[in-house]
């Protein structure tokens, strides 16, 4: 990982690998465990759907995120508050999008410790991603920060 910026959020895990990280880790404690996998043939076009859904509320993320000037990582200085596209329904359409597609990936893979893991990347994420994100735009926005937290959702 490159230097975190004294003036970002101070995030030390890249989220794609909590995201990554969750979902193997359940996968392999699902098979450590012998845990059956969920034999339900309709789970396999589901997952793909909502991976590629997944994907693409990632991708549009992300370009609005340039759009606006800002590095995508979360270990950088922002400099600018993105408030259009998806950002006026989700503070954090990007992270959405990486669990969706983690979730799509555990029902593909039609995998109990797969879906397991999914709450735990949310919770990873929230506590150490978001929460100090937050604290950085509160501090770097000010008011107008506050205005989005109010009309946007954190999640969806």
């Amino acid at each position: 990982m490159a230097l975190v910026d004294e003036n970002s959020a101070q995030v030390r895990f890249p989220p794609p690998l909590i995201v990554l990280g969750s979902l193997f880790l359940g996968v392999g404690v699902g098979g450590l465990l012998g845990w059956p996998r969920i034999e339900v043939a309709a789970l396999r076009p589901v997952g793909i759907v909502i991976a590629a859904l997944g994907l693409a509320i990632l991708g549009s993320g992300l370009v609005g995120f340039l759009r606006a000037g800002n590095d995508p990582e979360p270990w950088k200085k922002d400099t600018a508050l993105v408030t259009s596209g998806l950002y006026r329904f989700s503070r954090n359409p990007m992270y959405l999008g990486m669990v969706l597609v983690q979730l799509g990936i555990a029902l593909f893979a039609q995998s109990i410790g797969g879906l397991l893991s999914v709450p735990l990347a949310v919770v990873l994420i929230d506590h150490f991603v978001i929460a100090r994100e937050e604290r950085h735009l509160e501090k770097v926005f000010g008011a107008e920060y506050e205005r989005l937290r109010k009309r946007v959702r954190r999640w969806i």
